[in-house]
């Protein structure tokens, strides 16, 4: 049976967002300078969702990073990841699993990027290029940033640019060579309000114009999951880092608030807890509470119609709906010898309907749930 990914994208969607928060310019350091040794790392991610009854999603993910300086003022990063999707995946609301029962699909995906970074004396520029590629959707990325720090070192300015380009070739016919396009800027500000605390705040806007339905979602007349071809987000993050120095800990402290216009809105508070132990330990715990509001085209599981207009946006898609999540999670890191660091990272999160903030998910919806084991190793070089 040909691979049919539509809960694959719950994978891609937090592999995104964990990839974001990792960019240069969400990270609080300041002073920037061209690092003096260079880093390889290899990570394993063992993925699982499910919902009452119901297998779904299986991902295996390997990666591989290295960073290198050169010529005293550059550094270039470059990472390979490559991951093997496999499961049961539902076409539209988890009522269409019990009646007649789910799809099975396999994928696999490429994805690699490389980066060039310029250190001045006062910020850096860095320049990068991505790619991605599926059996049925091909994705290259390119961004630029620029960071500027003050005289004092103690505040700097980040701002950025991205332009993305996706192919789809969906095994559907009337969806093959479809495209989109995805513009992005971001502006942030981070500062060193004193020797324990660090803020930042993020201003991310995008926009997309294209194919943004899901072509391997289809109705009892053929239909598929249509959605407007327009899509802008504008996100704002912002975070505070304290250090305690009783017991030389660090709490980190973020929101993001997130609004597109499907007329989601949605609200990410997080709370995580950096403690180092005997033995060169550290342990990092972890909570995140998530909720959004439903895109204006969600359609709810009780007001399902086989004989909906498809000129018109509409979807079934549960994640399109309005639900609260919650995820706890804790790492653990070990440093095995002067260069080389060890580390594992466990997350279980749930989604709820009834956890929406506004009170007003699809309670036809079962909760979905996932859990995600990583494991790590780095050296310095």
């Amino acid at each position: 049976m040909k691979s049919v990914p539509t809960k694959k994208n719950h994978v891609i969607g937090a592999a995104l967002f964990a990839a974001a928060m990792a960019l240069p310019s969400y990270q609080p350091a300041l002073a920037e300078a061209a690092p003096e040794k260079g880093v390889v790392a290899f990570k394993y991610l063992n993925y699982e969702d499910s919902q009452p009854n119901q297998d779904r999603i299986g991902v295996n993910a390997y990666s591989t990073s290295i960073m290198m300086p050169f010529a005293a003022k550059w550094s270039v990063s470059t990472s390979y990841t490559y991951d093997s999707v496999s499961g049961a995946s539902p076409r539209r609301h988890d009522y269409f699993d019990a009646v007649a029962g789910a799809s099975t699909m396999s994928e696999k995906r490429n994805a690699g990027d490389l980066n060039f970074t310029r250190y001045l004396d006062k910020g850096s520029i860095t320049f990068g290029t991505s790619y991605s590629e599926e059996s049925d959707y091909i994705s290259r990325g390119y961004s630029l940033q620029r960071s500027f720090s003050t005289i004092d070192n103690n505040t700097t300015v980040t701002l950025g640019g991205s332009y993305n380009t996706d192919t789809i070739n969906a095994w559907k016919k009337e969806v093959y060579g479809k495209s989109k396009k995805v513009y992005a800027g971001l502006i942030g500000v981070t500062k060193v309000l004193n020797k324990k605390d660090i803020v930042q705040i993020n201003i991310g806007f995008s926009r997309g114009d294209g194919y943004f339905s899901d072509p391997y979602k289809e109705g009892e007349g053929g239909t598929l999951d249509p959605r407007p071809n327009v899509r802008n987000i504008t996100t704002f993050l912002t975070r505070w880092n304290h250090h305690f120095d009783s017991s030389d800990g660090t709490a980190r402290v973020s929101y993001r608030y997130y609004t597109d216009s499907y007329d989601i809105s949605a609200h990410t508070l997080g709370v995580e807890y950096v403690q180092p132990l005997p033995y060169r330990l550290t342990i990092t715990p972890a909570v995140r509470y998530s909720s959004q509001t439903a895109a204006f085209f969600y359609v709810p599981k009780a007001s399902y119609n086989p004989l909906a207009d498809p000129s018109k946006p509409y979807s079934y898609d549960e994640r399109l709906s309005a639900f609260g999540a919650l995820t706890l999670g804790v790492k653990v890191e070990k440093k095995i010898a002067a260069d080389w660091t060890v580390d594992v990272k466990y997350e279980h999160y749930e989604q709820r309907a009834a956890w929406c903030m506004t009170g007003k998910g699809d309670t036809g919806l079962q909760p979905f749930r996932f859990r995600s084991i990583q494991l790590g190793i780095s050296r310095q070089l």
